[in-house]
């Protein structure tokens, strides 16, 4: 056993020996060692902080039981503020937690440079002399120097006088591994771009949000340029968008903040800095100041991949939606599933890529922009082929998409094997759908223009089975600037009729009628009766929704007409259903009872039990009319039945709401509560998701449920009428304020049933200043002012 004492002088030849006991002088100086100090600029990171805290504390203990973690590893894109928290935490911990009276270790290793970086024994030759060895005396291996090491450690442990060793820009577990103490009680904070593996509690550290960094650039150039320069402060717009081209990344915004600063003058503008920044292909370029470079940094983690991770990492950024999952990365760099999975994970080990919900994997703003950089220089775009990579990729969305569509179809009839069932299709689409939709965005310019035609002919089930029409209109509208540059009239009226009917989704019908009007017009041109026929269909209920009801019907009867020259049985029972609509609406009930029996009769026979279930509610819809009230009601169950049985929730809801209305004439008003309440419970499920287009639906079922609430015969107000009102109105002020047009005409009924129910509570002065509100809108018949 050797015996070190009194000095803190170690002779090399004690290390011979198998065990070493360090007794410590009784004066120790603190091992700070050059730790440097944090930045007045440090902001938004209280949380991170914390987390980090948790792992050095002294005692305490890991989720209650004991301590097993004294390391705690941060990791994180170049440039994302790593050192700056560690730096912190270690002055913090020091200097004002008490934590560690030894003092704090700090250590640079520049894991990421050739040139510069660090060996673990060159480190521990560092840290050993910190901690008062002289350099003549320090062993000459790295398993003696960490030996050494270790039992020094020890000794400030077992005297009181915890460390903490701050391991700063690793890049591998081979390099930190032999600097982390094996006390127990030490402690050790590292820094890496990689999540290494090295038995330490991991903790991830994202840029900054918005805010944060607004204030950090504001910090930065009051540092740099004092309280004098205000520029940050006076532009709050200019510097948002500055953070936002930043990607609130630190390093960045430190690079941006510096740039202002050289203009002593103040002449150059946040507003000028933000502009200079706006380019995409020179932005990485415009953040560099001297030393400091964004894409500096960038290029010693790039350095660091192998082939086959650069490749990959070089094409990501031909995706041009938000992300993309392993089976697209797949496709585009032209290898197997699991071999991308592998690369992927490898690039988010070393935080080039985010990984992102289920198998999905993004990119930071400026990462991107480094990686696209990158692909594009001739020797590796040639070596990428990159071209030929975004075909393989464009190919997969279309080809998939086509797939999934097939799957969306309720009736009878072949169905893609590229997907299990329509469940998996719809989970398919809905996690694709921004990449789909910028994909057929980018696709022209990208010399694809098939592409965006496929795309916006494919998704149209989908995009009406999700009510995303503002994505339609946008998606169509783009394709049919592409037939009509190539000249291809039968896709130019396809994309008519299908805009025409986006269009009178959401309530534009003049010009839903100009263009269905269009597309008619084509089809009859190219004798392509059977479109033909579709377009007058869209036609006909366009036209009934503003009330010119004999030309809807001639349009339905013409496309019924053409249906039945065909032999198209599925278009003839589409057609009635549609022709009955239009004579409900004309007051020929019976007529249109018995256009919506025969299409029930025919969709039954075809087994497309999805538009029997439709045919049914319309049904339903003009038996209570006539006063048929059980028969509506029988029709009404029946659809429900039959939509909740295909998982259709949207028109369950409405057949819901038909079957409620029904029961009310009837004189259940009871059992009408209870059904709208269910459909209530749909509507306000499928609106959780505001982009879903589900809200209006909910507004017009919350205003039928409030309405069954007031039993106007007893003058009573039942329970629940006035909170489902208020709801509706409220939803309607905010719908209307974006689509006034629209929503204003519901809204004003909503604010009658409001004052009513107040009225019929006693809440005279509340109902009066909702009568005021009313007053407020423009006659009926004219436009709301925009």
């Amino acid at each position: 056993m050797n015996s070190i004492s009194g000095s803190g002088v170690f002779i090399g030849p004690v290390i011979q020996g198998r065990d070493i006991t360090v007794q410590l002088p009784p004066q120790i100086t603190p091992a700070l060692g050059g730790l440097p100090g944090a930045s007045p600029a440090f902001t938004g990171r209280e949380k991170d902080i914390e987390e980090v805290k948790k792992v050095l504390a002294p005692g305490g203990s890991d989720a209650g039981g004991p301590r097993t973690v004294l390391v705690s590893a941060v990791s994180g894109l170049a440039g994302v503020g790593k050192t700056e928290l560690a730096v912190k935490v270690g002055n913090l911990a020091w200097k004002v937690w008490g934590w560690f009276p030894g003092g704090v270790l700090f250590t640079e290793l520049h894991g990421y440079d050739a040139e510069r970086l660090v060996p673990p024994e060159q480190a521990l030759e560092g840290l050993l002399r910190a901690l008062a060895v002289p350099g003549d005396h320090l062993p000459r291996t790295l398993q003696d120097r960490q030996r050494l090491y270790h039992s020094i450690l020890a000794a400030y442990a077992e005297q009181g006088q915890r460390v903490l060793v701050l391991v700063d820009d690793a890049s591998s577990a081979d390099q930190v591994r032999p600097l982390l103490p094996a006390d127990g009680v030490n402690a050790a904070l590292v820094t890496s771009r990689h999540t290494l593996a090295i038995n330490a509690r991991l903790h991830d550290l994202d840029v900054l949000d918005e805010r944060n960094a607004v204030e950090m650039l504001r910090e930065e150039l009051r540092m740099l340029r004092g309280d004098g320069d205000t520029r940050v402060r006076d532009e709050p717009e200019a510097a948002a968008k500055i953070a936002q081209l930043c990607a609130c990344l630190p390093l960045a915004l430190n690079i941006a903040a510096a740039l202002l600063a050289d203009d002593h003058t103040q002449q150059r503008t946040a507003a000028d800095l933000a502009t200079a920044l706006e380019a995409e292909h020179t932005r990485l370029r415009r953040l560099r100041r001297d030393e400091l470079a964004v894409r500096a940094a960038f290029d010693l983690s790039y350095a660091r991949l192998d082939q086959q991770q650069a490749r990959l990492f070089r094409l990501l950024p031909l995706n041009p939606g938000p992300d993309l999952s392993t089976e697209a990365a797949a496709r585009l760099a032209a290898v197997e599933e699991l071999g991308a999975e592998e690369i992927l994970e490898s690039l988010a080990r070393a935080h080039l890529v985010e990984r992102r919900h289920g198998r999905r994997w993004g990119m930071h703003d400026l990462v991107r922009l480094y990686a696209y950089a990158c692909g594009r220089e001739p020797s590796q775009a040639a070596a990428d082929q990159r071209e030929t990579a975004r075909a393989r990729l464009f190919t997969h969305y279309q080809d998939t998409a086509a797939d999934a569509a097939t799957h969306l179809e309720l009736w009878p009839g072949p169905r893609s094997s590229g997907f299990h069932d329509r469940s998996r299709a719809l989970q398919w689409l809905d996690a694709e759908l921004a990449n789909l939709i910028a994909t057929a965005t980018a696709a022209p310019r990208l010399g694809h223009p098939a592409t965006t035609i496929a795309l916006a002919f494919g998704l149209t089930g989908y995009l009406d089975h999700r009510r995303y029409f503002d994505d339609w209109i946008t998606l169509t509208t783009t394709a049919l600037a592409i037939c009509r540059e190539l000249g291809d009239r039968h896709r130019e009226g396809g994309a008519l009729s299908n805009l025409g009917l986006a269009l009178a989704e959401v309530r534009r019908f003049e010009e839903a009628i100009e263009t269905l009007t269009r597309a008619v017009g084509i089809f009859r041109e190219l004798d392509d009766h059977h479109r033909e026929g579709g377009a007058l269909s869209n036609l006909g209920l366009a036209l009934a929704e503003v009330r010119r009801f004999e030309e809807a019907i001639e349009a339905h009867t013409r496309d019924l007409a053409i249906c039945r020259e065909l032999g198209d049985r599925h278009g003839e029972g589409q057609a009635l259903n549609n022709l009955a609509l239009a004579l409900a609406e004309a007051r020929r009930c019976e007529e249109a009872i018995e256009a919506h029996t025969r299409a029930v009769g025919i969709f039954r026979e075809l087994d497309d039990h999805h538009r029997e279930g439709q045919a049914l509610s319309d049904l339903g819809l003009v038996l209570a009319e006539v006063r048929r009230f059980e028969e509506a009601i029988e029709a009404h169950t029946r659809a429900v039945g039959i939509f909740r049985e295909l998982d259709d929730h949207h028109r369950e809801g409405q057949a819901l709401n038909n079957l409620a209305l029904a029961l009310a004439k009837a004189g259940r008003r009871g059992d009408a509560v209870a059904v709208v309440e269910q459909a209530v419970k749909i509507y306000r499920g499928l609106a959780a998701n505001t982009e879903s287009g589900r809200e209006p639906e909910l507004v017009r079922t919350l205003l039928r449920s409030a309405w069954l609430k007031v039993d106007v015969e007893n003058g009573r107000v039942l329970p629940g009428a006035l909170a489902a009102a208020e709801e509706a109105v409220e939803r309607l002020d905010q719908l209307t304020e974006t689509r006034p047009a629209a929503f204003s005409g519901l809204l004003r009924d909503g604010l009658g049933l409001l004052a009513a129910i107040l009225e019929g509570l006693g809440r005279a002065e509340e109902a009066e200043q909702v009568h005021r509100r009313i007053a407020d809108f423009p006659p009926r018949g004219t436009s709301p002012s925009h």
